[in-house]
């Protein structure tokens, strides 16, 4: 078996890789950011080193930091978790050229897969049935005008050749929506993919996601551990997923086809190691999707019903071991239910939420599982991905998996923090869930997601007001990271030493509590409603608008969040500047009535 093995990753899919490997007796080595010297998966692994900034791009992103990593620390193999590098097939292939083993598929398998106009190909010349449209990049809006008026029909899905986790998906219900969709999806995929090409497939109005988990290894030998459904999404993301999926949407004869079908796209690409099939399933139809090439942040309610151990036999598979299961030895036994625990608002349409974390305390008990990458003290980042944890019960069926759920959510407190767990609890109580619809009604009903807001409001923590007194620290040297301690003397802010040492704050940094504010939010005023970055800014000083047109997208770990006008009126303000960082709260823009004129 390996001897040691680096993580190119963070938060809880880190963890989640270092458990199964201290399990396995692997050593291990954590990647981090200058804004992840504090996170759980730094402290929990063997060895630490830092990989640059803050930006994805410069730290997680950098394959010839994480490369350099890898022959520093003595790693033999690197595993990628989600996100990030996982699916990048120049990563893999640079890997594969500096004989660094990659604990997943081959880069040719990514590459396949990869690109979902080649996947859909490579299916619909397998004979797997695929959701009807173009199987080649749509390469102009005139001719995806073209295409979807005479070949498709509306409604009709642009998608990013490479996007996935519902980046890079728009939908144009009727014709006049088709540009600013196929802008869209193509703008989303330049950005999170540097792909920018698209392809257009007809659009399914309220199916089903269910999927198929895969192992394979080496040998040739494939199996698949049954499906999940994952039809709870909110802009095309999963909320909560379960397995199996109900059985009176998937019976035993509909497993083993979606089975046989995933297990028919790995063999197709000479797979190995963990990956998903996703598919859409309405009215007893069954179509591909994507294949993900990698281990899906869902695979936690497989292991629950099958009692294998993913991660494990993902990695084993890469050191070249067999499966240590046949198909006949896969049972699906009880149900599993996942909530993603994010940083988010439902109420505010699932506005992201970052900020710091007060008191935290996971809830336990029988047939309960948390996944998580953060602990008390810990902060958020805009710059990552809004997942706080992820909750996971088990129990004999679907019905009493849910009374677990709502249990195990009742005890989860998270201080300080807006998460979705008042989200999980009203939607778990509803009738919708009950019968397992796709509970698409209630998650695009602004005004019920309104009502699951908490009776006490979340008081946000702000890292930035208090200071705080420690003794244990990190410390770097030449980008390594050691374990010290420090007695007697005193701290700045969390993740700060004190000024004078040339790491805290600085005088010339202001609380948030002293940073531009929107004036008390006015009727006039426009206050962000979120933390983030100022993507784009559509409006100008003076331009009269209706409520509801828009003013400027905001993007928030990794969302672009679209900022609406709340009334009529003219522009008499525009505060905001494209490209710059603005935080919750600060004025976007100040809009007069007709009636009221301008000062």
């Amino acid at each position: 078996m390996f001897g040691k093995i680096l993580i190119a990753n963070r938060g809880e899919i880190a963890i989640r890789v270092i458990r199964a490997c201290e399990e396995l007796g692997i050593k291990t080595v954590a990647v981090y950011s200058e804004l992840d010297r504090d996170a759980l998966h730094v402290k929990r692994a063997d060895e630490a080193y830092l990989i640059g900034p803050a930006e994805a791009a410069k730290s997680y992103l950098n394959v010839d930091k994480i490369v350099e990593v890898v022959k520093e620390s003595g790693a033999e193999a690197v595993h990628p978790g989600y996100g990030f590098l996982s699916e990048n097939a120049a990563f893999v292939q640079r890997l594969e050229d500096e004989g660094i083993t990659f604990i997943g598929p081959p880069a040719s398998a990514i590459d396949s897969m990869g690109s979902k106009t080649k996947a859909r190909d490579l299916m619909k010349k397998a004979g797997v049935p695929i959701v009807p449209g173009t199987t080649e990049s749509v390469d102009t809006y005139e001719e995806a005008l073209r295409i979807a008026k005479d070949e498709i029909g509306y409604p009709v899905a642009v998608k990013a050749a490479s996007g996935g986790g519902g980046k890079g998906f728009r939908v144009a219900l009727t014709e006049d929506k088709l540009k600013d969709a196929y802008e869209g999806a193509s703008r989303e995929g330049e950005k999170f993919f540097s792909d920018g090409t698209v392809y257009l497939e007809r659009y399914l109005p309220n199916p089903r996601h269910v999927e198929v988990q895969v192992l394979a290894d080496k040998h040739g030998n494939v199996i698949h551990l049954g499906e999940r459904d994952c039809s709870i999404q909110r802009r095309h993301q999963k909320l909560i997923e379960e397995a199996p999926a109900p059985s009176w949407f998937v019976d035993d004869e509909l497993r083993a086809k979606i089975g046989k079908i995933g297990i028919d796209a790995a063999k197709a690409v000479n797979y190995v190691g963990a990956g998903t099939i996703e598919g859409m399933l309405q009215d007893g139809e069954y179509f591909f999707l994507e294949m993900n090439t990698r281990v899906q942040v869902e695979h936690c309610v497989t292991e629950a019903v099958t009692g294998i151990d993913i991660v494990k036999q993902g990695i084993k598979s890469a050191f070249g071991l067999e499966l240590e299961y046949k198909q006949e030895d896969v049972q699906l036994r009880g149900h599993a239910i996942e909530c993603r625990i994010n940083a988010e608002s439902a109420p505010m349409n699932f506005a992201p939420t970052p900020g710091a974390i007060g008191e935290y305390l996971e809830p336990s008990g029988p047939g309960v599982r948390v996944d998580s990458g953060v602990g008390a003290g810990g902060i958020v980042s805009p710059q990552y991905d809004p997942m706080v944890s992820k909750l996971i019960v088990w129990d004999v069926d679907r019905e009493q998996a849910t009374a677990r759920m709502l249990r195990a959510l009742s005890e989860y407190k998270i201080e300080g923090l807006t998460t979705l767990i008042p989200f999980h609890q009203a939607i778990l109580a509803t009738e919708n869930w009950e019968k397992a619809s796709t509970c698409s009604e209630l998650v695009e009903d602004k005004e019920w997601l309104k009502s699951t807001a908490p009776a006490e409001p979340v008081v946000p923590i702000d890292p930035d007001e208090d200071e705080v007194v420690v003794r244990d620290y990190q410390v770097e040297v030449s980008g390594k990271r050691f374990e010290v301690k420090v007695h007697g003397a005193a701290f700045g802010p969390v993740g700060t030493v004190a000024a004078g040492a040339g790491a805290g704050t600085g005088p010339g940094k202001k609380k948030r509590s002293e940073r531009k504010k929107s004036g008390g939010g006015g009727a006039d005023d426009l206050p962000s409603p979120i933390q983030g970055n100022m993507w784009k800014v559509v409006a100008k000083e003076g331009q009269e608008v209706a409520e509801g047109d828009l003013i400027c997208i905001i993007e928030a770990m990794k969302m672009e969040n679209e900022i609406v006008a709340h009334k009529a009126g003219t522009i008499t303000t525009l505060a905001a500047k494209e490209g710059e960082a603005i935080n919750t709260g600060e004025l976007i823009a100040t809009i007069k009535s007709a009636e009221a004129p301008a000062e």
